[in-house]
């Protein structure tokens, strides 16, 4: 649906090609005009008509000449892992754009963030202390604004469950932190975009945390999701130091599937956040996407030309 020339332009800055952005992208498009900032160009973006900008949010930019006729911001932009110098770097840009974003009247500024971690996480690690200092920013500059947290989120493409589930698939054993008591509350892409449409028409400002409607200890969803690709659930019982030690030498490697962070974020008990309740329907349940995952993972292993089947 392409909206009336006259409807109200917003700015996404990080781009529409990522699991959120994906999930936001038909949200504003039907009532916005849209215009994207960010490095490359999404076909998404491109099939759907949206103004794109090349730039990057961490570089030096004309935030005025962008945010031209612009009538509110989402901000999409931040790194899931990187050097301290890289994130203070992003969160200079950012900074720039809030001030621009307040001397050209822009009206509302949506800022995607993350939940509260332990004290020793946000005073040390550059991916906390740097957002915390652009949402601080944002919550001080006049602008009318919301700043959302959402916890772990699902769907198509996700790295948290769906890598779970496939690992879970490929391994005879999956890694368990502690007793696995903590708590996840995991909230669809769908749901955060829907919360960031709805956010967009309001002019409350603030902070608000975003949990989905199942409030799950982390063993008992693990347990669900070894269920649901047909396998007992079987585990490789280490203490969260261990775990940590594990996501080090993954990280060692190159690999993205774990961060240490990630996991003295979980075993801290502080991303089972309540349900998001501004949506006029029900938040959508988890397992419905937890089954698509495993029947992917079931033709996968049964396709010869994706590597199933048996060998001759």
């Amino acid at each position: 649906m392409i909206p009336p020339s006259g409807a109200p332009r917003v700015l996404v800055v990080g781009g529409l090609g990522g699991l959120l952005g994906r999930a936001l992208l038909p949200e504003l498009t039907s009532r916005f005009r849209v215009r994207s900032f960010h490095r490359v160009s999404a076909p998404l973006e491109e099939r759907a008509g949206v103004e794109w900008i090349a730039g990057d949010a961490a570089a030096p930019t004309d935030w005025g000449r962008i945010l031209h006729q612009v009538d509110a911001v989402v901000n999409l932009a931040w790194y899931r892992h990187g050097s301290a110098g890289r994130f203070a770097r992003l969160e200079e840009g950012l900074l720039r754009l809030i001030g621009a974003a307040r001397s050209a009247g822009v009206g509302r500024f949506i800022q995607v963030s993350v939940p509260s971690a332990p004290p020793s996480l946000e005073a040390r690690l550059p991916y906390l202390r740097h957002k915390r200092t652009v949402d601080q920013t944002l919550s001080g500059s006049g602008i009318s604004y919301r700043v959302l947290r959402p916890t772990a989120m699902f769907g198509p493409g996700d790295v948290l469950l769906s890598a779970m589930m496939r690992a879970m698939a490929r391994y005879p054993r999956f890694p368990m932190f502690g007793e696995g008591r903590y708590h996840l509350s995991p909230i669809a892409a769908t749901d955060v975009a829907a919360a960031i449409g709805r956010e967009l028409s309001r002019h409350e400002s603030g902070t608000v945390d975003l949990g989905g409607p199942q409030n799950f200890e982390y063993r008992e969803l693990t347990d669900l999701m070894f269920g649901m690709i047909g396998k007992p659930a079987r585990y490789w019982d280490m203490s969260p130091r261990g775990g940590r030690r594990l996501a080090l030498v993954l990280q060692s490697f190159g690999s993205s599937l774990l961060y240490a962070y990630e996991v003295d974020w979980l075993v801290s008990d502080m991303l089972g956040l309540p349900p998001y309740t501004g949506l006029s329907r029900p938040l959508r349940r988890v397992e419905p996407h937890l089954r698509e995952v495993a029947e992917a993972i079931s033709a996968a292993r049964s396709s010869p030309g994706l590597g199933g089947g048996r060998r001759a």
